[in-house]
């Protein structure tokens, strides 16, 4: 079928459900919220989803967000025919092992048009989000970005569109028959012309590397040699998230924060909403913690909920809640408890984790790594724990959160937890292991 001849029926069809959805009844969702013991404001403003992002967008939009983010930058798939993992070790007591359990799918039963279809109708209801300050930002490559820039064209207005950036990297790999692939494009569009628009700054060095001396004009010197500092072009050179990267969290599609970073300043001020609706290993929410912007992602990886707990548990973060559709739970944790003398402390003592591999989907060798930890060591396999209670709503508050070390491989056996202030409360524990299994077990 011809793909240019096929884009005003995706636009039409996508239309068309974009207006059913809108319409349509408000879904349902579990809730917690993760209260950061450091954090004074008990507001919450910050949201992770694990559902499919229209049900994401579909419930902010019941709940008032319309023209309300400033922000939307998004990393879809980029139609690669491909499945991605997500790279996990663990230790058995005595070697350590990785697993790679799957993280999200990237393969289209219907081909291309499914495809577009699918990013479509997104863009539909991501437009109908963003304020009239806003501007959203969509990473892809160049196997889906021609095609998608004719769609945003029409949904965004060809007016609309500020630039296209293109992420220049040295990671990769050469090429035999064609110039080696080195680079991805990210589509930018406004709402209106009144956006958020910050120049930031880069380095421009001299020819010869040696000092200009123009009048007026400050030059500076580093280790390469003398430069200027001039506006952000549309080509950054940023490097991947390297293998040996601090950051790296094992997600096959990691975004590094830097070009994160960048977008976040140059878009948004202190005052913005910033969305990432295929958020993967949650580096956007990483981001603005660190530079004080609100945030909402979404994600339906059971891995990507995991990596993205532990990620924002092991840094200073405000108050969030996690809005879930589906909990499906086939892994079981025993445990034991005392108290001090006061009973304001309880000791948890984590015994025993369990999981039923019958229902995992995982590769054979995965699963006999897994079965032998299992067996000697099956702490080892719990990634993130969540204490809290349960409030008036059925909603579950989490007051402590630990996940497992990165270097020793293995999640702390005996969790001491404050109850001082929770006497009426039932307690519960809350774990996800290595692969997203999930157990909510009640204490007390």
């Amino acid at each position: 079928m011809d793909i240019i001849k096929s884009i005003p029926e995706i636009l039409e069809k996508s239309k068309a459900e974009f207006k059913e959805i809108k319409a349509g009844k408000k879904h349902v969702f579990d809730k917690e919220i993760i209260l950061n013991p450091n954090q004074r404001d008990d507001t919450i403003k910050n949201k992770l989803y694990i559902c499919d992002n229209i049900k994401a967008m579909k419930d902010l939009l019941d709940r008032g967000y319309s023209s309300k983010l400033d922000l939307i930058c998004i990393d879809p798939p980029f139609f690669t025919k491909a499945n991605y993992s997500h790279r996990v070790e663990i230790s058995d007591g005595l070697k350590k092992h990785v697993i790679k359990p799957f993280a999200y799918e990237d393969t289209w039963k219907n081909g291309f048009i499914e495809y577009l279809e699918m990013i479509t109708l997104r863009l539909f209801l991501m437009k109908e989000l963003l304020s009239q300050r806003g501007t959203i930002y969509v990473h892809l490559d160049s196997k889906a970005v021609h095609y998608v820039k004719i769609i945003m064209d029409y949904i965004f207005g060809r007016n609309r569109f500020l630039n296209e950036i293109i992420w220049s990297y040295k990671s990769g790999g050469t090429g035999k028959r064609s110039f080696s692939r080195k680079h991805d494009n990210i589509l930018v569009y406004t709402k209106t012309d009144s956006y958020i628009f910050n120049p930031q700054k880069e380095k421009s060095y001299n020819r010869g590397l040696k000092p200009y001396r123009f009048k007026d004009v400050k030059e500076y010197e580093d280790e390469v040699g003398w430069y200027t500092l001039v506006n952000l072009k549309d080509v950054w050179d940023i490097n991947m998230v390297g293998r040996t990267s601090s950051e790296r969290v094992g997600y096959a599609t990691q975004k590094p924060e830097k070009l994160l970073e960048r977008i976040i300043l140059s878009s948004t001020d202190e005052s913005s909403i910033v969305a990432d609706f295929f958020t993967g290993s949650g580096t956007l929410a990483s981001v603005c913690e660190n530079n004080n912007r609100r945030w909402i992602i979404s994600d339906m990886g059971k891995v990507s909920e995991v990596v993205i707990r532990k990620r924002l548990s092991n840094k200073i973060q405000s108050n969030y809640e996690v809005l879930s559709t589906e909990n499906d739970s086939y892994s079981s944790v025993e445990l034991d408890t005392n108290y001090d003398e006061n009973k304001s402390i309880v000791n948890i003592i984590l015994r025993k984790y369990s999981i039923d591999l019958e229902k995992i989907e995982l590769g054979l060798e995965d699963k006999e790594i897994i079965n032998t930890i299992l067996l000697n060591n099956s702490l080892n396999l719990i990634e993130y724990i969540g204490i809290g209670y349960k409030d008036k709503e059925g909603s579950f508050i989490i007051i402590k959160e630990i996940s497992r070390n990165t270097k020793k491989l293995n999640i702390e056996e005996n969790i001491l937890v404050s109850i001082s202030n929770l006497e009426n409360e039932m307690i519960y524990l809350k774990t996800i292991d290595i692969i997203g299994n999930i157990t909510l077990k009640k204490i007390f």
